[in-house]
């Protein structure tokens, strides 16, 4: 046993546990060897380097004891020279006999109180210490910081100056007659000034902070200027104590007095050194200071370029959010400070601009007016730089607002720049709410994390698409989603535009139930009964609600929701709630009822009101499910009433099933749906409703659409040229029952997607569906035609809107809508606003060649609008130029909303919804309801937005009101507001407001200018010569202004300038109509459609946002209408039964209700 453990080898000095338990035990034979790094940081003066420069804290604490020992040896030598007496001597004897021998021969000066100082014991051993530490700690900093040149160590000048003070204290130790001796310890000021700065660059260092250069300038000029008079101040004292015995008062006085350049004269230096001291101050202080003054200016020039740094104290006291952009022009910056702080809670907030160019201009005089000066900080920087979002607060912000660059010709390398933009805020400040703004569609799942996305194409398109079959639709949205007081227009003379800026300053408001007065009394009442009497009792709309428990807004949810005293309810209104004040009216009301006479516009008939108060109980309507052949809403039966005027059915509190048209989705009966023609099963037009099965992006939300069985072959998408399934080469050949609709772009984005999406929603009847042709630049790629191949009648077409020949190709003479948008290779531009130029330009010719086509244009800039449809002579156009000045000076958002084809719908600017994203800090529902209302987004339960058209056979409705009415009682739409279209009638107003003629006409002309005003309409078309009046007010302008033709020689210039002007105008039709008809022929086209064609432009149109409940209903006004989900009907039970689903959803939902 005891041999056994002698054989057990010792452990090794290192041996490890691992070792043991891996079993190792070749530990003897381990040829390793141990390499320590670093070894060099191990010698002594590598560790004294690390401790006093190296290492940041110890350095710091150095400096600190350095700056310390300084300004404790200058309080040292002021408290020397307060205890001193210039009587008293008490340096070395033999030196002072034998300056007083030369004094005596001299006769002049007394260098002995200026060489002998009285320093008493203790005094002197104070001194004497801290004169030993400083010069052992400069030494030591010496000598670490030697790098081979002792040199350069010896003739700086702070160890000079170290020298001087430091050296004769240590001598006096060993030679106490030099006890007394004076040494310029006052010199040490410059020594602190110098440890000063550096322990202030230390301190930058140290806690992590960017140096502030203009921090550290201010600091050095402060502390030079007051070195120098310190300098000054003790040099003077010291010499003078030979002369007139100066105190440090006097001689701080008298160094104020001259350096201030006041020059008093009382206290003046006596003797040479002295005067000679003053003379090179005053040449320092001309070097030095000029110096650092300048170096302080260049860097606050810069930081005014920069904008420094947003105050801590301020973030941390006020509220602030960030606005990060590429590049900032001054469109840009005013739509949003004007919207941002149009919002009353939002006057105390600051704006935080972070751009990384510098500040325009424009810009810069802007933002020195005193309302922005106080509100907004430019700082220039990057926000992928964690140093300016430091100076810009970010962690403090209340909200950050990312925008891209649109004007970039690369709109992916935008999109990019943003992505990293927003990736970096949140990495900075994950709690600050992001709100960005995206131009492509497919970028967007990278930037999900943030609270509130726009994109552009995806809105762009949507409303383009719903522009087609809901008029102005873009127009709408763009008046919602502005702030406005509905002040527009009111000075104006014109009808129309009062009613239509007044309305435009409704706006998307929420309030929760319970707390409402408008809808509290709604509570357990269906969602349509509650918007129907809001409407009726405060003139508000109820669009939608939002559950407690719920995140998805429903927009008109239909009858079958109960109200509920936690949900949100959405509203348009003029103002919110909130700022709403309530007056009783009961009196007035009766007296209204007690009369039974139609008194005005404004009053109804007591039928009428009874009527819309929902208490007739006769004649209603039948509201049970309607048959198949009436598909529509009919005119109540009168037979046998003795001719009583028409009855709406009351609104019911609760939903009735009987009372509701649902009908059984399943079995739907419709012939439009579910009985195809002949010559549809031939043609295999036979469609099915589902999701698309392909998106050509991450992120787009799935709609449910109509599509083909199986999709259709490449070969068959392209329009202008045949292929072996068919052999059409142009949009006419294929026989299209409905009018066509064109989309002229650039390129096939993913976001051209959602302009088909829209136009293919399953609650449009099959046979309302327009045939789409994409009109492009460049051939779609393949994954977009995956992506379209699945919708029936889409078609695209490769060429430009520039060649007469490919307009006619893809069948612009029978169109029904022709949408221009704007090409990306245009947006940048020498000059800006020029980005437009060439749409324009190209719409102007379609407006000359194709009178009659609806073009629906979108252009960059919003200032462009005036030039669409463009009439350089129009008095009405100037007029309308004159009222947009005015309402731009009284500080409008909306001052282009008067122009005609934006009131009309026929053009927009994608940047007029920024205020989307602006207005979601305040509103963070706006982004979504403006998604369900374009269809971009659809919640289950929740309506769509759809029109319907009034005819002559519903004008027995007469009122907005009953208009209401009838619809929540019928179908549960929901109306928000009219579109109404009037022609161009000359009255006397627009005489006012387009031309100021002199009365100075005779009563021939009156008679005839009144004649005109009754029987002609003002034109809004280049075409002058149609309309004498104007044509008789421009020569009656010219006449004024020449004053030198006769009256007669005048008139008869008139009537010849007239007809020529009128034969002129006949031969430009002919001519360009002759254009036309050749072109068609060539291709082997007809010309009836387009000899049909007329001009049909002297007519206005705009639109009246949730209307007064007494507005008069005229032919033709198309009413915009949420309709509710038909979906929200079906039966759980459904979805056994899915083939049949698929095909029976269209008799509700027509996008034309007859009334």
């Amino acid at each position: 046993m005891v041999d056994l453990e002698s054989e057990v080898p010792p452990l090794p000095p290192r041996y490890r546990f691992r070792d043991l338990l891996l079993g190792d035990q070749g530990w003897q034979n381990d040829d390793r060897v141990e390499v320590e790094f670093y070894m060099n940081e191990n010698t002594f003066k590598e560790r004294l380097k690390l401790f006093f420069i190296k290492n940041q804290r110890s350095s710091l604490r150095i400096r600190l004891l350095n700056f310390s020992l300084k300004l404790l040896s200058c309080l040292l030598y002021i408290i020397r020279v307060l205890l001193d007496d210039p009587s008293q001597q008490h340096g070395c004897k033999e030196l002072i006999r034998g300056c007083s021998s030369q004094n005596n021969t001299s006769s002049k000066i007394d260098w002995s109180p200026i060489i002998w100082v009285n320093r008493s014991l203790p005094l002197w051993g104070l001194q004497v210490s801290v004169a030993s530490i400083s010069l052992l700690e400069t030494t030591l900093l010496s000598y670490l910081s030697y790098k081979g040149n002792i040199w350069e160590q010896v003739v700086r000048i702070p160890f000079l100056l170290e020298i001087i003070n430091a050296i004769p204290f240590i001598i006096t130790i060993f030679w106490p007659a030099l006890r007394n001796l004076f040494i310029p310890v006052f010199l040490n000021c410059w020594l602190a000034k110098h440890a000063l700065e550096n322990m202030i660059n230390d301190l930058h260092r140290a806690i992590q902070r960017t140096q502030s250069a203009m921090f550290n300038q201010v600091l050095i000029l402060i502390s030079t200027l007051l070195c120098l008079i310190f300098t000054c101040i003790c040099g003077i004292q010291h010499l003078e104590r030979a002369g007139n015995k100066l105190t440090l008062f006097d001689s701080l006085y008298f160094c104020i007095v001259t350096f201030s350049t006041v020059g008093f004269g009382d206290v003046t230096p006596k003797i040479w050194p002295s005067k000679l001291l003053v003379v090179i101050m005053i040449c320092v202080a001309l070097v030095v200071l000029p110096i650092q003054f300048e170096q302080l200016a260049y860097l606050w020039m810069e930081r005014q370029k920069s904008g420094g740094n947003y105050s801590r104290h301020r973030a941390q006291t006020e509220k602030h959010v960030v606005l990060c952009v590429s590049s900032l022009k001054i469109d840009l910056l005013m739509d949003f400070l004007n919207e941002f702080y149009a919002h009353p809670r939002l006057q105390d907030y600051y704006v935080v601009i972070l751009c990384p160019t510098e500040m325009d201009v424009q810009v810069r005089r802007v933002l020195q007016i005193p309302m922005w000066s106080q509100r907004v900080i430019y700082l220039q920087g990057s926000a992928l730089k964690d140093q300016d979002l430091l100076r810009a607060k970010m962690d403090d912000a209340e909200a950050c607002f990312i925008l891209s660059s649109r004007c970039e010709v690369d709109r992916p390398a935008a999109d990019h720049q943003t992505i990293l933009r927003a990736w970096a805020v949140k990495d900075f400040a994950p709690n600050c709410p992001l709100y960005v703004q995206i131009l492509k569609p497919e970028n967007k799942f990278h930037i999900k994390f943030a609270d509130h996305v726009v994109c552009e194409e995806e809105f762009k398109y949507a409303m383009l698409a719903l522009n087609c079959i809901c008029p102005a639709t873009s127009t709408l949205i763009t008046l919602l989603v502005h702030t406005s007081r509905g002040q527009e227009g009111q000075q104006s003379p014109e009808q129309w535009q009062k009613m239509y800026g007044r309305c435009s300053g409704n706006e998307v408001y929420h309030i929760n139930l319970e707390e409402s007065v408008f809808f509290a009394e709604y509570e357990g009442k269906s969602f349509t009964y509650a918007s129907f009497h809001a409407h009726k009792k405060f003139g508000v709309c109820l669009i939608g609600v939002r559950r407690e428990d719920n995140k998805n807004i429903l927009l008109n949810p239909g009858p079958r929701y109960i109200m509920s005293a936690s949900d949100i309810c959405f509203y348009i209104n003029i103002t919110k709630e909130e700022n709403s004040a309530f007056k009783k009216q009961e009196q007035h009301r009766k007296n209204h009822l007690s009369r039974s006479f139609y008194h005005g516009p404004s009053r109804l008939p007591v039928h009428s009101i009874i009527a819309s108060m929902g208490t007739v109980a006769i004649d209603l309507q039948d509201t049970g499910c309607r048959s198949p052949s009436a598909a529509t809403l009919t005119l109540p039966s009168e037979a046998g009433k003795g001719g009583r005027r028409p009855s709406i059915a009351p609104v019911l509190e609760l939903a009735d099933s009987t009372a509701l048209h649902t009908c059984d989705l399943l079995s739907d009966q419709s012939e439009d749906e579910t009985t195809p023609s002949d010559e549809e099963v031939s043609n295999g037009l036979e469609y099915l409703k589902g999701y698309p099965p392909y998106s050509p992006y991450i992120g787009s939300s799935p709609t449910f659409c109509h599509l083909l069985h199986e999709k259709v072959p490449f070969c068959c998408l392209r329009l202008d040229k045949g292929c072996q399934h068919n052999y059409y080469e142009d949009a006419k050949a294929y026989g299209f029952k409905n009018k066509i609709i064109i989309v002229a772009a650039e390129t096939a984005g993913n976001g051209l997607y959602n302009f088909i999406v829209p136009l293919r929603a399953y609650y449009r009847p099959k046979k309302e569906l327009n045939p789409i042709v994409l009109l492009l630049d460049n051939p779609p790629d393949m994954h977009f035609l995956d992506a379209i191949c699945w919708f029936p009648m889409v078609y695209y077409m490769v060429g430009s809107i520039d060649n007469l020949d490919d307009l006619l190709r893809c069948g612009v003479t029978f169109a029904a809508n022709m949408v221009v948008v704007d090409k990306e290779s245009t947006m940048s531009a020498e000059e800006d606003y020029m980005a437009d130029a060439k749409t324009i330009v190209n719409v102007q010719t379609l407006f000359r060649l194709f009178s009659s086509l609806s073009i629906i244009t979108e252009l960059t800039h919003p200032a462009n609008m005036r030039f669409m449809q463009f009439r350089a002579k129009d008095c009405y156009s100037l007029a309308l130029s004159k009222l947009e000045k005015k309402e731009r000076e009284k500080g409008s958002n909306l001052a282009f909303m008067f122009r005609l084809p934006f009131a009309a719908g026929r053009v927009f600017s994608i940047s007029m919804l920024d205020t989307l994203l602006y207005q979601s800090f305040v509103k963070d529902y706006m982004i979504s309801i403006t998604r369900l209302l374009l269809g971009l987004d659809t919640t289950p339960g929740s309506g769509f937005l759809c029109s319907m058209k009034i005819t002559e056979d519903d004008l027995w409705i007469r009122t907005y009101a009953r208009l209401y009415q009838k619809l929540c009682s019928s179908t549960g739409d929901i109306p928000i507001g009219i579109y109404r279209t009037e022609s161009q009638k000359l009255t006397t107003s627009e005489s006012q407001i387009s031309i100021s003629v002199e009365e100075w006409e005779d009563t021939k002309d009156n008679k005839e200018q009144f004649n005109y005003r009754s029987n002609h309409r003002n034109s809004t078309s280049s075409d002058q010569s149609d309309h004498p009046l104007l044509r008789r007010k421009s020569m009656q302008w010219a006449r004024r202004l020449s004053r030198k033709v006769p009256r007669h020689s005048a008139k008869s210039a008139e009537k010849i300038s007239q007809q020529r002007m009128n034969l002129y105008k006949r031969s430009e039709r002919q001519e360009l109509a002759e254009l036309v008809k050749n072109r068609m022929k060539h291709l082997g086209l007809s010309t009836t459609g387009y000899d049909e064609m007329n001009d049909h432009h002297n007519t206005l149109s705009y639109i009246l946002i949730n209307p007064s409940p007494d507005t008069r209903l005229e032919l033709n006004d198309v009413v915009y209408l949420i309709r509710p989900d038909p979906l929200s009907y079906v039966p759980n039970s459904a979805t056994s039964r899915k083939s049949s689903f698929c095909n029976a959803i269209g008799q509700d939902t027509r996008e034309e209700t007859q009334l």
